[in-house]
């Protein structure tokens, strides 16, 4: 990358992040593991652990392994709906990981400085400018702007609302935005209205280095933005969060999931807490089955709109090259259109 506009632009998110690109890998379960995320490391990337539901040891366990894969730093996504979550805080305290993100809600001003006071700095996602604003004042370090285009679990707003509500408003933190960037056209623009940087997961689940089945990823490249809808929720009562999918049976099975779900409720036999956490261990089996099996027809195909610009199998670097080699054209079309 030789461009200075480019490069200036980068600045603040890089230092952030300490990268040579202020470009992070979305937490995507069962993919987001040791291979994806070294490999987005040393491509000059911010690599992030999906912790999902694991267990202390197993978070640790992979930390360790992501790291004799790379030098390089990287980060940890963690489930604030985990029962768990101040073990596998301590376990990123202990392993000295160089970034927490925290999702599933918002985290305590504890659970901020725990981390803080270690040297780890720590992000959440906000969907106003009000949350952004809270958790500026709790103490976090980065936001991240997420859009409903992402695939997984989403928030209610498009990315191009949320960096125009919130981001005129945040100047004190580095943000990075996320949900359907899949190309440098648009991080340009993003960059250039003021965020750090941009998440990115979609354009990387096909990559050489994720572990994704083949079937998986081929499903990925024949589909278009509009196959990619959003979960029905049923009752007001079940807090589930959206999920964004190629639709397919798992689509209808986890009505069906609700339903029992919501039958257990009525009867009392679940507390709304613990009927979330069920929906939660659904979509990840459900995912597991699509993504390590290879069942794109009953397991669940978390994609984001983004997924219309998946053509091919690359190597994450010659992702990463590409949306930097579009960036910097359209600076230069920028350029050419001024001086006409």
């Amino acid at each position: 990358m030789n461009n200075k506009i480019l490069s200036n632009l980068f600045k603040k998110g890089s230092q952030f992040l300490e990268t040579k690109y202020p470009i992070m890998g979305g937490a995507m379960t069962w993919l987001s593991e040791r291979n994806l995320v070294s490999a987005i490391s040393n491509a000059g990337g911010f690599g992030v652990i999906a912790a999902g539901s694991m267990s202390k040891t197993a978070l640790e366990i992979e930390i360790d392994e992501t790291r004799k894969k790379t030098l390089k730093p990287f980060g940890v996504n963690l489930i604030l709906l985990h029962p768990d979550i101040e073990d596998l805080i301590d376990s990123c305290v202990l392993k000295k990981v160089n970034a927490v993100v925290f999702a599933g809600g918002f985290p305590k001003k504890s659970q901020i400085q725990k981390l803080k006071s270690s040297g780890i700095k720590t992000l959440c996602f906000a969907t106003t400018n009000t949350i952004a604003q809270k958790m500026i004042s709790n103490g976090v370090d980065g936001l991240i702007l997420e859009g409903n285009e992402a695939g997984g679990h989403i928030g209610p707003v498009s990315i191009n609302v949320l960096v125009q509500e919130i981001l005129p408003n945040v100047r004190s933190v580095p943000v990075f935005v996320a949900g359907g960037i899949g190309r440098g056209e648009l991080f340009l623009k993003f960059l250039e209205l003021g965020a750090a940087g941009c998440q990115i997961g979609t354009r990387l689940v096909c990559s050489h280095e994720s572990i994704a089945h083949e079937n998986f990823k081929d499903i990925f490249i024949k589909s278009e933005a509009r196959n990619c809808k959003i979960s029905v929720k049923l009752d007001d009562r079940l807090p589930v969060i959206p999920v964004r999918a190629i639709q397919n049976n798992a689509t209808q099975i986890f009505i069906e999931e609700q339903k029992k779900v919501i039958n257990q409720l009525d009867n009392n036999k679940v507390t709304l807490s613990e009927a979330q956490l069920k929906i939660e261990h659904f979509w990840a089996g459900s995912l597991r089955e699509a993504v390590i099996n290879g069942d794109i027809e009953n397991g669940s195909l978390m994609a984001g709109q983004s997924v219309s610009l998946v053509k091919k199998k690359q190597k994450v670097k010659e992702i990463f090259d590409e949306i930097l080699g579009q960036a910097e054209r359209q600076i230069v079309v920028e350029m050419e259109s001024k001086n006409e």
